[in-house]
């Protein structure tokens, strides 16, 4: 639930208070093992670097420079690094992203951009919730590289036809919006379209996908900012979102609604659940209206630190984040100036708070309804690392749905395939409906629970029954055995 949106309504959980709740409140089937924080082996020198005896040890991933990373318990040097992918790695300096290379590089993890960085150390601890390398994982990369070969999975030209459509009735709406005043009608369709470009254009680019050149996955990342988000705090939170989906310690979206509205399962007793949420599910469109505004009135875009990422553990309080603060901080003021002072030049202001209102319901509902479908209905699995580690793959399948077809295709920007981008999100949407049938035909074969839904309406329905269940806490004990 984050396409374009920085920042979702929440209310902050300390990360420790929020891995209390889930450790403490939630009784699952089977005691769990610690929390998958383990010593980390001295690995054979795969990378750039010096000897194993020159190589510095970091007690944990919390005390590395920002400048370094941490990926299979070895630490590298940032510095110097020509990332194929562009400067943007430089954001996540100071973290493990151990997960995060994985997901980013699936066809070439052991012999990617990892053996051309310096190695400097390695962590004496380190948390291995995932595993990686999995029968699954290669009979699904495997099947997947016989559809779409590695070196083409970026965006085609159905991609670039949709992405300038949405692009151009963006900035024809955009025109008359602001040159001629609004209306209702014109309110709700800048909304929608706003939310379209959230969908179609910023989404894929800021995963990397649309192009192996980093210019035009930059260029089109800023789409976030001009629908009232941040490329920076939108990089922040959701890779950190897709690395550990519905892990509620670690995923920002699991809490994001957090103490209104409930999406993860806390569990009857659960310290967060109060009497209100018996309701939820009648409220529940009513709270994803306030999407917009939970972005457009957060500091956040001041400070350029996303606080559910930091929540999460992750950390961003480095030199990159900070240079990229005023053109963060001037976009979000030419929004502002666009969309929300316009109206008041051409209208008298009751009439524009009403216009500027419409226009953030429309975007908030188009933009919020199918992703809040995503991860969030019956069968979900809401506790992937509960009963210890979990091949990192299966859990994205069993923490994700898929609906529809092309249609919802391209009027989602290929997003209504869920679980195929989640398993591959630097691939182009425009791929997704074309792997689906391997996909699929792997988790069969694996016993992997797939979760597809015909139509949005049928996931809809699923989703608020999963809601009310979850307002009742009666989706307690509902864990899946890893």
């Amino acid at each position: 639930m984050t396409q374009g949106r920085s920042q979702s309504l929440r209310t902050t959980l300390p990360y420790n208070r929020r891995q209390q709740h889930h450790l403490h409140q939630h009784k699952t089937p089977r005691s769990k093992p610690p929390l998958g924080f383990t010593q980390a082996p001295m690995p054979p020198n795969s990378g750039a670097g010096g000897a194993a005896s020159d190589l510095q040890v970091f007690p944990s991933a919390d005390q590395l420079p920002e400048g370094y990373v941490a990926i299979d318990g070895e630490v590298y040097d940032l510095k110097g690094f020509d990332h194929p992918g562009g400067e943007s790695i430089l954001l996540f300096g100071g973290n493990d992203v151990s997960v995060q290379y994985r997901m980013i590089h699936p066809f070439h993890a052991g012999k990617g951009s990892v053996n051309k960085m310096k190695k400097v150390g390695r962590l004496a601890k380190s948390r291995l919730d995932y595993t990686f390398g999995s029968e699954f994982e290669r009979d699904l990369v495997a099947a997947v590289q016989k559809v779409v070969k590695p070196s083409q999975r970026f965006a085609t030209r159905g991609f670039w036809f949709r992405c300038i459509f949405y692009i151009s009735l963006y900035a024809v709406l955009t025109y008359f919006y602001v040159s001629r005043g609004s209306s209702i009608a014109l309110c709700i369709a800048i909304g929608m379209s706003q939310a379209s470009i959230g969908l179609n254009v910023q989404h894929d680019a800021n995963h990397g996908a649309v192009s192996p050149s980093p210019f035009w996955n930059d260029l089109l990342g800023f789409g976030a900012d001009m629908i009232g988000g941040c490329k920076y705090l939108w990089l922040q939170q959701h890779w950190t979102h897709h690395a550990f989906t519905n892990d509620i310690t670690r995923d920002p979206d699991a809490s994001s609604t957090d103490p209104f509205f409930l999406f993860h399962d806390y569990g009857k007793n659960g310290a967060v659940r109060k009497a209100v949420h018996v309701f939820q599910h009648f409220y529940m469109i009513p709270v994803l209206a306030m999407y917009w505004a939970s972005s457009i009135f957060n500091t956040n875009v001041v400070t350029l630190q996303h606080t559910g990422a930091a929540d999460a553990g992750m950390k961003f309080g480095n030199s990159y984040r900070e240079a990229h603060r005023p053109i963060s901080i001037l976009l979000r003021s030419l929004y502002l100036a666009l969309y929300c002072a316009s109206p008041f030049y051409h209208h008298h202001w009751a009439t524009a708070l009403l216009h500027v209102w419409t226009m953030a319901v429309s975007e908030s509902l188009t933009l919020a309804i199918p992703f809040a479908l995503s991860h969030n209905f019956l069968e979900s699995e809401r506790h992937p690392v509960a009963n210890g580690q979990v091949c990192w793959y299966k859990s994205q399948v069993e923490t994700s749905s898929t609906y529809g077809g092309y249609v919802a295709g391209w009027l989602t920007g290929g997003l209504n395939f869920q679980i195929e981008h989640h398993l591959f999100p630097r691939m182009s949407s425009a791929w997704y409906p074309y792997i689906q049938p391997a996909v699929r035909e792997v988790c069969k074969k694996h016993g992997v629970n797939y979760v597809y839904y015909p139509n949005i309406f049928s996931n809809l329905v699923s989703t608020f029954t999963y809601i009310a269940q979850v307002g009742r806490g009666a989706y307690e004990g509902k864990v899946k055995a890893n």
